[in-house]
């Protein structure tokens, strides 16, 4: 791609994007409105993450894209495409070797560290939207702290299916003060961003906002006492290649056997442990 700037964008973009970002890490979990820019990639195919990656990314920086844990998926190579081509910043699949992460849909496996940042794609960055469509009236709903419409749709939840059943994007609590969208992660990944040592930031580019959690920030989902939220159970299934017991998996159809198999949802953990399984039966054999 031809382009005069590097990481796409001119300087004062950056900036202006840049400027949101702060704003967002010091008020944790507040939607910070921005100039969200013309990109050459459709809007709700993560011009929001996109653009914050654009707008942070160095040259020493090292780029991990995934989509629905898939490092390989169209919308994961295109941006990746994009951003090495105006950068010239290496890529890799292995998220301890990334040093920026942006994800549509996960938090990968592998814990992240203090020297990481996640950008995550957010089509929905407004958690009250279900129940409120005015904009001006889920501002002040938020500047009043009065989240009563989100508890009230927990409760309808629990009283139609007898427990809540967002299976993604489930609201959670920032800082004892925000109620945010998480972007839509499954449950399984909510837990993942409390007292997290990464620095979390979430761009909604079709929505014009970005918003964050700062490393070490409280993050609670939202739950009744006598109804605690608990995430996706996979309890007495593996994945069928790594025998991974401890992620998120999905299911699939052996077309053998017809029958219902399990493999990790985030593909470069898998293959790392089949990699090490590899390994380790290579060193066995020399025993």
């Amino acid at each position: 791609m031809h382009n005069t700037h590097f990481a796409f964008f001119d300087e004062s973009s950056k900036k202006e994007i840049r400027r949101a970002i702060l704003k967002a890490v010091a008020i944790p979990g507040y939607q910070v409105p921005f100039a969200s820019r013309e990109m050459p990639i459709a809007r709700g195919w993560g011009t929001g993450g996109l653009q914050i990656t654009l707008s942070i990314i160095g040259k020493p920086d090292v780029l991990k894209v995934i989509d629905q844990g898939a490092d390989e998926s169209v919308n994961a190579v295109s941006i990746k495409k994009l951003v090495h081509e105006t950068t010239g910043v290496k890529l890799t699949d292995q998220t301890k070797d990334a040093s920026i992460i942006q994800s549509r849909h996960r938090i990968p496996e592998v814990p992240l560290t203090k020297d990481q940042i996640i950008v995550l794609q957010v089509p929905e960055p407004e958690p009250l939207r279900k129940v409120e469509a005015k904009e001006y009236v889920t501002k002040k709903l938020h500047a009043e702290k009065e989240y009563s419409a989100a508890w009230l749709m927990l409760f309808e939840q629990i009283m139609k299916f007898g427990r809540t059943s967002t299976a993604e994007d489930h609201p959670v609590y920032v800082h004892n003060r925000y109620v945010m969208a998480p972007s839509p992660i499954p449950r399984f990944d909510n837990p993942k961003m409390h007292q997290s040592d990464a620095l979390m930031l979430l761009g909604a580019g079709r929505e014009k906002k970005i918003y964050a959690i700062p490393p070490y920030t409280e993050v609670k989902s939202l739950a009744f006492e006598d109804y605690p939220f608990t995430v996706e159970s996979f309890e007495g299934k593996s994945c069928h290649l790594c025998g991974a017991t401890k992620t998120f998996l999905d299911e699939m159809i052996d077309p053998e056997t017809g029958d219902a198999i399990y493999q990790c949802n985030d593909t470069s953990y898998c293959i790392s442990r089949l990699n090490e399984n590899e390994k380790s039966e290579v060193a066995e054999s020399y025993v």
